[in-house]
């Protein structure tokens, strides 16, 4: 009888192991997935939570926010200089002048020398600035496709004949010289300077002509004298509209489209 117990407790026993390791199992396996289940949504929270860097990158900044007086960019001593007996030494502006995006101002003045025939010149000089734009690219950028533009502008003038592009070193960012002749009732020089200085083009241009047996002019000295006023012009920017402009700001006078056509034509 004490055998028999003894052999039914040992069955008992071993029978339980197999549970005992059931259950251990089924616990641990669960214990698993439990937490494979929380790091992958402690993994899900923590990419969420990481910031987003697309769409996230800033305009950049332009350099100048507003224009000079046009009218002023060039000094009163340089236009006496090149425009003798200016009909008016303090120039004519354009009546659409927008200081914040665009303007131009000219002069012109015919010297009579008696016998000697007369020399006339004509001054003018246009200003456009630009801001950057979320859709069109940064100020620079911009102003760098319309000083190409104003240069192809020059280049094909109509009745434009000998027609001569060089760069202009040393004027703002990037400088360019065209110089052509147009035959009207005397032979007119022309002079084109196009310039950029950051968000800005500078178009000047610098003509002359003689009347009455008066010897031509000087296509050297005209070139010469239209660089060294363009880089004055370049100073004024500078020191006229060096106030930070707000990034992707953009009015209607601004756009690509209306300060195409900016520079006067003769």
């Amino acid at each position: 009888m004490h055998r028999s117990a003894s052999r039914l407790t040992r069955v008992l026993a071993c029978a339980a192991v197999p549970v005992i390791l059931t259950v251990a199992g089924c616990s641990s396996d669960s214990g698993k997935s439990s937490s494979g289940s929380d790091s992958g949504k402690k993994s899900s929270s923590a990419s969420s939570a990481k910031p987003s860097t697309k769409g996230s990158t800033s305009l950049e900044k332009v350099a100048f926010a507003k224009l000079p007086d046009p009218c002023k960019s060039v000094p009163a001593k340089t236009v006496e200089s090149l425009v003798r007996d200016a009909k008016d030494k303090n120039g004519t502006a354009a009546k659409s002048n927008d200081l914040a995006n665009r303007a131009s101002c000219s002069w012109n003045g015919l010297e009579t020398d008696g016998v000697k025939g007369s020399q006339y010149r004509w001054l003018s000089v246009s200003l456009v600035r630009y801001d950057s734009h979320a859709s069109l690219g940064s100020g620079n950028k911009r102003a760098e496709e319309q000083y190409n533009k104003q240069i192809d502008l020059a280049k094909t003038t109509k009745d434009a004949h000998d027609v001569k592009v060089e760069q202009a070193d040393g004027v703002g960012d990037q400088g360019t010289s065209v110089i052509y002749g147009i035959k009207k009732d005397v032979d007119f020089f022309n002079t084109t300077v196009v310039a950029r200085t950051q968000n800005v083009v500078i178009t000047l241009d610098f003509n002359g002509a003689a009347y009455e047996g008066a010897g031509a002019p000087d296509q050297a000295k005209l070139l010469q004298d239209a660089i060294a006023a363009t880089k004055e012009v370049v100073t004024s920017v500078a020191n006229g509209g060096n106030d930070q402009a707000p990034s992707g700001a953009e009015s209607p006078a601004g756009s690509a489209s209306a300060s195409a056509s900016a520079s006067p034509k003769q």
